[in-house]
């Protein structure tokens, strides 16, 4: 094998082999400017930053069973990067119409798997459209590289990113190392899970605890494979592969949090309580009768170490299914339900499920995991998405950040997929629509502002009537 070749993992050969023509395996976003970007400066800032990462250079090689990464001979930046302007005054629908388009191509598999468009002329700044298939990395490290270009000044600081550093080879048998695997997964996904490790490891009683926690991820994957399909709604259209792109006006992050703290919940609940109101409201405005059980979103479950250097790129997640209970139209009802259903999944091991099953399919034949991946897909109306951003502005050669937007690709027969992003004290709300859907995507995200907006009044009511409450009694 060359020196410059690498085997793709099967986790990440995977996410290659779901790219369909209905739905390209593409994480895209598109990131509006205060001010237009020097092209020069541009160039020499993805040389500097984006470049160090070897993945971004290097192209895919299919040999049959086996997948790799090999550096592309012909390498050129200006076949990555190109400019376009919008016409005349053009503003947010034109660029929701661009972005609709690109979303809708696939990239060109003979080339390293990214592309990045300069728009010009956008509401007296700039845009840039970024394209990265999901075999590359997935979407809370992408995240991190793009935000690695940045820096919270105008002025750029140099060497932002260290040269990656070879990972270790692992020890022990791979049943010994698929086991540690679910338990290191375990720990990412609680986020402080090296005390429940520790512990577990230190007692007598190691060996059960394990073979507990073994228990509990079987139990799991059977609850997984036994779940009943999605109910038939127009989410659940035959698709056509052509994308519609929408966003809304951020909401701000502080009124989120109070609405939070008002109804004791996280930021998430509330979040997923506003689009759970944003889908109840689309089925009421099109007449369409509401499934009595809810409707399921997939939602990633990031499974990457939080101290895990930038350079790891891959994909270290797993998926949970979310019950959005679309059939409760009061919102502090829907938010109770929305909270127990969150709940309960933290306590799972879901997530750690469909990432193993994920590292299988990607060693079995082609045919395993599209059928996997149809049985999947059956249980789920759409994707949803939520990566905290940085809590501060940033800036990008010198422009700005103004407005974020991400999305990740839908798999299967899903052709929904809604994000959530937070950025400098607010939060973005966006959402992408195949046309075979019967969902106008700019009517989604108005629902999804007013179903928080009646959350949030429903709160600050609750709260006044608990605190009139106690001033009678006292």
């Amino acid at each position: 094998m060359s020196a410059k070749r690498t085997a793709m993992t099967s986790v990440d050969r995977s996410w290659l082999r779901m790219d369909t023509p209905e739905n390209p395996m593409m994480i895209s976003a598109v990131l509006v400017f205060e001010h237009p970007i020097p092209l020069k400066r541009l160039k020499r800032t993805l040389e500097e930053r984006f470049l160090k990462f070897r993945r971004f250079r290097q192209r895919i090689v299919d040999k049959g069973d086996k997948v790799y990464w090999e550096d592309d001979p012909l390498f050129d930046l200006d076949n990555h990067l190109h400019t376009i302007a919008l016409p005349g005054n053009a503003g947010k629908q034109e660029l929701q119409a661009l972005a609709s388009d690109f979303n809708s191509t696939a990239l060109d598999f003979r080339r390293p798997l990214w592309q990045i468009h300069y728009i010009d002329n956008y509401e007296n700044g700039c845009a840039l459209l970024i394209r990265i298939h999901h075999c590359i990395a997935d979407g809370i490290s992408l995240v991190r590289v793009l935000l690695s270009l940045t820096d919270r000044t105008p002025e750029p600081k140099l060497e932002r990113v260290a040269h990656p550093k070879l990972p270790a080879k692992p020890n022990g048998t791979a049943a010994s190392r698929f086991l540690h695997r679910i338990v290191d997964s375990t720990q990412a996904a609680w986020g402080q899970a090296n005390l429940f490790v520790d512990s577990i490891r230190k007692e007598p009683d190691y060996p059960l605890k394990l073979a507990t926690t073994a228990g509990g991820i079987v139990m799991d994957l059977a609850k997984l494979g036994l779940a009943p399909f999605e109910p038939k709604t127009s989410l659940k259209s035959p698709l056509l592969g052509r994308k519609q792109v929408a966003w809304a006006e951020p909401l701000e992050l502080e009124t989120v949090k109070q609405c939070a703290r008002t109804l004791g919940g996280t930021v998430n609940d509330v979040l997923l309580c506003a689009a759970t109101g944003a889908l109840s409201r689309h089925f009421t405005e099109h007449g369409q009768s509401i499934p009595d059980c809810g409707i399921r979103v997939a939602v990633p479950f990031n499974l990457r170490p939080l101290d895990q250097p930038i350079e790891t790129l891959g994909n270290q997640f797993g998926l949970v299914l979310v019950c959005l209970p679309v059939e409760v139209t009061d919102p502090i009802m829907c938010f109770r339900q929305v909270q127990e259903n969150m709940n309960r999944l933290k306590r799972s091991y879901q997530a750690q499920v469909t990432y193993s099953l994920l590292d299988l399919f990607g060693r079995g034949p082609d045919i395993l995991e599209r059928r996997a991946l149809d049985l999947l897909s059956n249980k789920a109306s759409a994707v949803l998405t939520n990566v905290p951003g940085p809590r501060h502005a940033v800036y990008l050669a010198g422009s700005k950040l103004i407005q974020p937007m991400f999305w990740v690709p839908q798999s299967g027969n899903i052709g929904i997929g809604m994000s959530i992003f937070s950025y400098a004290g607010t939060v973005q709300f966006g959402i992408t629509v195949d046309k075979g859907i019967k969902a106008d995507p700019g009517e989604v995200m108005d629902y999804f502002r007013d179903s928080f907006e009646n959350l949030h009044q429903a709160a600050l009511a609750k709260a006044g009537a608990g605190a009139g409450g106690f001033r009678q009694a006292s």
